[in-house]
């Protein structure tokens, strides 16, 4: 239980963190993305988070197959899903790259986004708090 608290904690930190973030940098949010951390050739980092992830999705369906964690399948459906964004990042970079252009350079798609996230990880936190 203490593993599925935990990644709710941290996932939704992560989320409310970088709107945080975005909120504070504004278009230097914009700039950094696309030329620091998603930069046209794709950097050495997004191969090792993209290990670590697929790493957590496998540990996190063990971890609520052998102990049997109460509605642990929710948190390992949307860990799973997170395996979209990380097999784009390793087998379709471009493609990636063009979804990230699309959506930080038009105003509605990054309202529906952030909307999304911070949605997500208030979720999260009352997942963390009162389902594990």
């Amino acid at each position: 239980m203490l593993y599925f608290k935990i990644m709710c904690f941290l996932w939704a930190a992560i989320g409310i963190i970088s709107r945080i973030a975005m909120a504070v940098m504004k278009d230097n949010w914009n700039k950094w993305e696309t030329t620091k951390a998603y930069k046209e050739k794709k950097p050495l980092w997004i191969y090792i988070v993209c290990i670590v992830g697929l790493i957590l999705i496998a540990l996190t369906w063990y971890i609520y197959v052998v102990y049997s964690i109460p509605y642990g399948w929710i948190l390992g459906t949307l860990i799973s899903l997170t395996g979209i964004k990380i097999l784009t990042l390793m087998f379709n970079y471009n493609k990636f790259q063009e979804f990230l252009h699309a959506t930080l350079y038009n105003p509605k798609k990054m309202l529906r986004l952030n909307i999304s996230v911070i949605i997500l990880s208030l979720i999260l936190i009352a997942f963390g708090i009162w389902l594990y």
